[in-house]
């Protein structure tokens, strides 16, 4: 009798050294992922947050003052004399730009990238591997690459202009070079990738006798879309405009060129302040500002995806 008691002792201490050693070891294996994203995520942010509530060194870096200047100076601008504030709208002018480039070339990715996921989705198991292939050549090329080469096509001596002038046409280049259409085709052409992959995932799993009982109950296609495939692929589709929206909002390397300076966004204004203006608390501000952005896309997209499991499994 008094062994069992014993026993039951030994074997609850031997259940939680092992818990204790199965704990330790999982944060061991957690520790490098976390130590890594700590250095490369958390602290540079930091630094940022940090840096945008100072105000501007005299030759460049940051002062460390406390200042909310930076902040400020996104509305108003102080006049050089007497220190007045007075409304601007140049930076929200950018603000609307670059939201309303980054929505356009998301719609225009998703109207793109959706039938071309539908048609690579209803191929054969070989065919469709080859689209696909044909999809993911673009990341085989820097995005600088392909975005110079996306400027020799637009530009006045460029492929488009050319072939409509030698053809009668046009007789004179049309412009299409620096200006926010180019800016756009340029977003759309790098980012269409985004949209197709994720809609192809959802469309991939799709039931297509779904599809089939749809059109003996005589539906028409227009209903099957939007009755059977779109709400089945809403997974995807919310997946591919968030991928398509978050960089569109940052994108630098397309406006520089395609731009030539005249549509500004968020990336070359947030370069602008760090690289010339020399002003980083500005930068800092208008970076985290961008971040804050980028934040609520991604959480309406879990709110959305939450509602999406919930409806599904309810």
């Amino acid at each position: 009798m008094t062994d069992q008691p014993t026993t039951q002792v030994q074997l609850s201490s031997s259940l939680a050294a092992e818990a204790k050693r199965l704990r330790n070891a999982r944060y061991a294996l957690l520790a490098p992922g976390i130590l890594t994203i700590f250095c490369i995520g958390i602290m540079p942010l930091s630094i940022v947050l940090i840096y945008s509530f100072l105000e501007p060194g005299d030759f460049g870096g940051i002062s460390w003052v406390l200042s909310f200047d930076a902040y400020v100076q996104l509305l108003f601008e102080e006049d050089i004399f007497d220190e007045t504030l007075s409304f601007t709208t140049d930076y929200i002018q950018i603000f609307l730009r670059s939201v309303g480039l980054a929505l356009f070339t998301t719609i225009a990715c998703l109207l793109v990238g959706f039938p071309t996921a539908y048609f690579i989705a209803t191929q054969p198991p070989a065919r469709r591997n080859a689209w696909l292939f044909l999809i993911t050549i673009p990341f085989w090329t820097n995005l600088l690459i392909r975005t110079y080469a996306m400027l020799l096509i637009l530009r006045d001596q460029g492929v488009i202009n050319l072939s409509l002038m030698e053809i009668g046409l046009i007789d004179n280049p049309i412009p299409m070079l620096y200006t926010d259409f180019a800016v756009c085709l340029g977003l759309v052409y790098a980012y269409l990738p985004f949209m197709v992959l994720p809609i192809f995932a959802s469309l991939e799993k799709l039931d297509f006798r779904l599809v089939e009982a749809s059109y003996d109950l005589y539906a028409t296609r227009f209903k099957v879309l939007k009755r059977i495939i779109v709400p089945l692929a809403k997974p995807g589709i919310a997946a591919g405009c968030i991928l398509v929206l978050i960089p569109s909002l940052g994108a630098f390397i397309t406006p520089a060129l395609l731009g030539g300076g005249k549509s500004l966004m968020l990336g070359n204004l947030i370069e602008l302040q760090f690289g010339q203006a020399r002003n980083w608390p500005f930068g800092s501000a208008i970076a985290l500002v961008l971040m804050v952005m980028v934040m609520m896309s991604l959480l309406f997209y879990l709110r959305f995806g939450a509602k999406k499991e919930t409806l599904t499994h309810g």
